[in-house]
């Protein structure tokens, strides 16, 4: 029992610090997007596009990933996810165009996001823990991805004023290679315990497709990837708009970071303690308070930050629940592969929110529509997560038994 919770804890390590500069150095793209634009003269959809770009390949990736991560080691996956993330970064640093921003930025990021984030780290992470401290692990996981998020915003900011835009991502390359032996950390996680026959990749599909609580879970989850998206890209361009001062918008993303490392914490306490499906609806609504206030109230330093402060805690605390939901539906066996199908729906969601977001103010010259869309989407996810039954499926239930 010793030497399994000691490798219980040597994942959960290695798996926290992969999710912190993976995520840390993603958060802080949208930092990129004022000195870009204004020196090849593209107007805010080029940049916007490229990042939602990212996100759906990243979302679409990630079932591919996380199946074969499942099946060939969670530290393969990282490793070549690390790979791809560097060179992605590197030949970022010299895009000129707005393909070579697609392809790089776009196509190889977002392959790389897809082997170094949430749904092969917190599959290694499940795997690893017992039953009853899977979602506080989870939570651990998630909260150090958000100190990431915390820690490397600042310092991108700062590496952008020190050596300029494209320089700066010359050095996140380098950073975002510590991933590669880090994934050694994660290649002695203990297998999932059989206890009967086991599944076939295309028994595991259609039984997740089938149960209407997965199909109500990937839809909510799409909510969560289209306002963290656009919060994340645009929000820095549309506080400059309302006359604060650029560091507002770093501000404001560091105070996310740092808050939402207390919100994921929580959530994955809570999760182990009350219904996740519950706790999702109640964080949805809260989104829905969050946003309405912000939008409708004067735009003031002390109102972003108060912004930048609650949505923290509401941020990333959808993901503890919702990948702990998957595996109590289903087990742990293909985690990886049906958490990444979930986090699939949030990257279309993340997708249309990052885009909408610059194709709307490039057409109308305000980001109105996309605020008032979040609010609305909110009340909706809210709804749909309010049904789920958080109750293993009968092959579950059955191996629990016999166990």
């Amino acid at each position: 029992m010793n030497a399994i919770w000691r490798n219980s804890t040597w994942i959960l390590l290695g798996g926290s610090l992969i999710l912190a500069l993976s995520l840390g150095i993603r958060h802080g793209f949208g930092l990129f997007l004022p000195p870009m634009s204004a020196e090849f003269g593209w107007g805010r959809e080029t940049f916007a596009f490229a990042i939602a770009l990212q996100n759906l390949i990243w979302g679409l990736a990630q079932p591919v990933t996380g199946a074969l991560a499942d099946r060939f080691g969670v530290a393969r996956a990282v490793l070549l996810g690390g790979v791809l993330y560097a060179v992605g970064l590197l030949l970022m640093a010299g895009a000129d165009s707005p393909v070579s921003l697609s392809l790089s930025a776009g196509l190889l990021i977002g392959l790389g996001l897809s082997g170094t984030s949430f749904s092969v780290i917190l599959g290694a992470v499940g795997r690893a823990v017992p039953v009853e401290k899977r979602s506080m692990a989870m939570g651990i996981a998630s909260a150090a991805g958000s100190f990431g998020q915390f820690a490397m915003l600042p310092g991108t900011l700062g590496l952008i004023g020190w050596l300029g835009w494209s320089s700066a991502l010359l050095a996140l390359g380098l950073l975002v290679a510590l991933i590669m032996p880090l994934a050694l950390m994660l290649r002695s996680g203990p297998a999932a315990p059989v206890t009967g026959p086991q599944q076939t990749l295309m028994e595991a599909l259609r039984e997740a497709v089938s149960h209407s609580g997965f199909r109500l879970l990937a839809l909510g989850f799409f909510v969560c990837g289209f306002q963290v998206v656009f919060i994340g890209i645009h929000l820095p361009a549309y506080l400059v708009d309302k006359q604060l001062p650029a560091m507002a918008g770093t501000t404001v993303l560091a105070l996310v970071g740092l808050f939402n490392i207390i919100g994921t914490y929580t959530a994955g306490w809570l999760g182990g303690c009350y219904s996740k499906p519950k706790l999702l609806t109640a964080l949805y609504l809260a989104r829905a308070v969050v946003i309405s206030a912000f939008f409708f109230a004067p735009v003031t330093l002390w109102t972003a930050y108060a912004f930048g402060i609650a949505m923290g805690l509401l941020w990333l605390s959808t993901v503890p629940l919702t990948n702990g939901t998957v595996a109590t539906l289903f087990g742990v066996r293909n985690l990886s592969m049906l958490g990444g199908i979930v986090f699939l729906f949030h990257q279309i969601g993340s997708f249309f929110g990052g885009w909408l977001g610059g194709w709307v103010y490039d057409t109308t010259g305000s980001y109105d529509l996309v605020w008032q869309i979040s609010i609305a989407l909110s009340l909706m996810a809210a709804a749909l997560n309010w049904p789920i039954r958080e109750q293993p499926v009968e092959r579950v239930r059955l191996a629990a038994g016999t166990a």
